[in-house]
Formats: C-alpha cells, sequence, structure tokens
C-alpha cells in the first residue's frame, strides 16, 4: 500500500510542470514627465517635458510594440519593438530597439534628427487594478544635425492597461 502511494506521488511530480513567471500581461496607454539630460555642444541642455506611452504587448511573445512622444522644447516620436523578461507577476522589465524621429529645429528631449535608439525600462502592474507604473530611458545615437552625438532622456508615468 505505501509503495503504491510513493508511486502514485513519483508519478504525479514527474508529469507536474513547474510555474514560471510571465510578463506583466496587458497593453496599456500612459502619460508622465521626460527628463532629457543632454549637456555638451550638441545639446540643449536639461530639458523637462512630457510623455505619451503606448505599449501593446503580443500574447504568447515576450514581445511588445511601444512608442512615446517626448514633448519639451521640441517634440520627438520613439517607436520600439522591445524583450520582455518578468521579474515577478507584476513586474517585467525590458530591452527596445527602433528609432528616435525628432521634429524641428528646436532639439527634442531625444535630439533634432532622425536616429537609432534603444530604449531599457521597466513596467510594474498595480496589483488587483489596471494602473500600470513605467519608468525607462532612450538613449538615442547620433541624435543631432551638428556634430552627432548621444541624447539621452528619462521617462516615467502613469498608465492604464486595456
Amino acid at each position: 500500500m505505501m509503495l503504491g502511494c510513493l508511486a502514485t506521488v513519483a508519478g504525479l511530480g514527474a508529469i507536474a510542470q513547474p510555474a514560471s513567471a510571465q510578463a506583466a500581461y496587458g497593453s496599456y496607454v500612459g502619460a508622465g514627465a521626460t527628463f532629457g539630460i543632454n549637456d555638451g555642444p550638441q545639446g540643449n541642455g536639461r530639458q523637462i517635458g512630457g510623455v505619451l506611452a503606448v505599449r501593446y504587448k503580443l500574447l504568447e511573445l515576450p514581445l511588445s510594440l511601444r512608442a512615446q512622444a517626448l514633448i519639451g522644447s521640441g517634440t520627438a516620436v520613439v517607436p520600439t519593438i522591445s524583450y520582455d523578461v518578468p521579474i515577478n507577476w507584476q513586474t517585467d522589465a525590458y530591452l527596445g530597439v527602433g528609432a528616435a524621429f525628432a521634429s524641428g529645429d528646436t532639439p527634442s528631449p531625444v535630439g533634432d534628427k532622425t536616429s537609432f535608439a534603444l530604449q531599457p525600462g521597466v513596467d510594474y502592474v498595480v496589483p488587483n487594478s489596471n494602473t500600470v507604473l513605467f519608468g525607462n530611458a532612450i538613449i538615442a545615437f547620433d541624435a543631432y544635425r551638428n556634430g552627432g552625438g548621444t541624447a539621452v532622456s528619462v521617462q516615467g508615468g502613469v498608465g492604464l492597461r486595456f
């Protein structure tokens, strides 16, 4: 009898799948603040502005499509595709790759010309709600018309999952 119980438990243990965290589910739209931290000959100094953010989570893949509009002295739109890494059930870290499209003659928080961009960040879903807290940086390479240079901005805000 005891041997039969042990065999049953061992058999169940052999077919059980380990639990694993998945990237925070849900797409969201959000708003917050952006801080351009660009000093030097190409940068226009530090700049504070607003950010509008959208994340579209591709289900069953650890990928998201993201876009941010940065509004400071100038404006820029930064679309990226990100690889999402779950930290726990509410939090995921990500690294996005895309481009920064700046408009106008006044530099935005990420420069004044179209450039390659990296976007590391974190999304946190507030438990038992549709609220997301997000934070990220955008690093735009060769971001200025007069002399290239790298532009860096840091964003944070609150989103609503859909």
